[in-house]
C-alpha cells in the first residue's frame, strides 16, 4: 500500500505542486485549504504524514498542530511544516509544537521528496522501536510477576512447614500475615508496604524450625528451661533471614515480634518506637491470632474477651496506635470471621 499524505495550504498553487510531486512517486494525496478543514478530515482519516502550512487564515498551522497533538487518535502522525519564511523563531516554535521538520516554499522536488521520505521512515522506525520496547517491557513485567508468585508460594510453603511443627498453630502464620496487612491498610500504608508486611508476617515464626517438636507441642506447663528454649526462636529466625539482603525487614518481624511496648519483652528488651514498626504491628496481629485460635489448653476465646485483652495491652504490651487499628478491625468484624476456622 502506498503512503498517504495530507497537504494543508491555503494557496491553490502550492497544493497543486505538492500533489504533482507526490503522485509521481505513487503517494496517495489529500489536499485541504484550511486548518479547520484538515481537523474535520482527520476525524475520519489517518494519513501517514501531514504537510502543514504555517500561515493560513482562521486556524493557523500552530493552532492546527496543537489540536492534532491533543487528539489521541492523531497525536502520533508526523507533521512537517511548510513555510516561505526564513524565521528561526517560527522554526523553534514549530519544533516545540511537535513538528518533525520544515520544508521551504517554493518546493524543490528532490528536497521535498527526500524530507518527506526521511520523516516517514524515521517515524516508522520510532514506532517500531516503541512497540518493541513495550513488548519487552510487558515480557519483563510478566516474568517479574511470575517470580513474585513463585516466591510467595515458596514463602507460604515454608510458613506452612513452620506451622506444621505445632499441632495447634495450623494456619497461624498466614493469619498473622493477613491481620498485619489489614492493620497496615487501616493505617494508610502503601500497597507495596502492605505486601511487604504480609511477607514479613508469614515468616515471623521461622525460628521455630530450630525448636524441638516435643517442646513446641507440649500440652503441660513449660518448665523454665523449656520456656527459655522457646524464647530463642526470634533470634534463630533473625539468623535464618539475615542473609536475605534484598528484603532486610524480614528479620525485624522475626527477631522483635515478642518485644513489648513497655520494654518487658524479648529477646532484646526494646521499648516504644525503638521497636521497628513492622514488629510492633506483627506483635498485635500475633497476639490477636493466639487468642482467636484453638490451643491445647483452651478453645477460641470469645471475641469480646479478645477485644478486652487488646484494649488492656495498649501502651504496655502493644503500641497504642496499632492496638487501636486492631480494635477497629475487631469492631467491624460483627460475624467474628477473623479467627481460626
Amino acid at each position: 500500500m502506498s503512503d498517504w499524505a495530507l497537504v494543508v495550504d491555503d494557496d491553490e498553487m502550492n497544493l497543486i505542486m505538492a500533489s504533482h510531486i507526490l503522485t509521481k512517486v505513487n503517494m496517495r494525496v489529500s489536499c485541504m485549504k484550511s486548518g479547520r478543514d484538515a481537523l474535520e478530515f482527520l476525524e475520519k482519516n489517518k494519513p501517514d504524514i501531514i504537510l502543514l502550512d504555517i500561515h493560513m487564515p482562521g486556524i493557523d498551522g500552530f493552532e492546527t498542530i496543537a489540536a492534532i497533538r491533543k487528539n489521541r487518535e492523531t497525536a502520533e502522525i508526523p507533521v512537517i511544516f511548510l513555510t516561505a519564511d526564513d524565521d528561526i523563531g517560527a522554526e523553534t516554535r514549530g519544533l516545540q509544537s511537535g513538528a518533525m521538520d520544515f520544508i521551504r516554499k517554493p518546493f524543490m522536488p528532490e528536497v521535498f521528496l527526500a524530507r518527506i521520505r526521511h520523516t516517514i521512515d524515521l517515524h516508522r522506525l520510532q514506532t517500531s522501536l516503541t512497540r518493541e520496547v513495550e513488548k519487552k517491557t510487558l515480557e519483563v513485567v510478566a516474568q517479574q510477576k511470575k517470580i513474585e508468585r513463585i516466591m510467595l508460594q515458596v514463602v507460604n510453603a515454608l510458613a506452612g512447614a513452620i506451622d506444621a511443627k505445632d499441632t495447634y498453630t495450623n494456619g497461624h502464620s498466614a493469619r498473622v500475615a493477613e491481620y498485619s496487612k489489614k492493620i497496615a491498610e487501616r493505617l494508610g500504608l502503601s500497597e507495596e508496604e502492605q505486601d511487604e508486611l504480609y511477607i514479613i508476617g508469614l515468616l515471623h515464626d521461622v525460628g521455630k524450625i530450630g525448636i524441638p517438636d516435643d517442646i513446641i507441642n507440649k500440652t503441660d506447663r513449660l518448665t523454665d528451661e523449656e520456656y527459655a528454649i522457646i524464647k530463642k526462636h526470634p533470634v534463630l529466625g533473625a539468623g535464618i533471614l539475615e542473609n536475605i539482603t534484598d528484603m532486610p525487614k524480614l528479620l525485624t518481624g522475626a527477631r522483635w515480634h515478642h518485644e513489648r511496648y513497655d520494654g518487658k519483652g524479648y529477646p532484646d528488651g526494646l521499648s516504644g518506637e525503638d521497636i521497628p514498626p513492622e514488629a510492633r504491628i506483627i506483635a498485635v496481629a500475633d497476639a490477636y491470632d493466639a487468642m482467636s485460635s484453638n490451643r491445647s489448653y483452651r478453645n477460641v476465646m470469645p471475641q469480646q474477651a479478645v477485644r478486652e485483652e487488646i484494649e488492656k495491652g495498649k501502651g504496655t504490651q502493644f503500641d497504642p496506635v496499632y492496638a487501636d487499628a486492631m480494635l477497629s478491625l475487631i469492631d467491624e468484624d460483627t460475624e467474628y470471621s477473623m479467627k481460626e476456622k
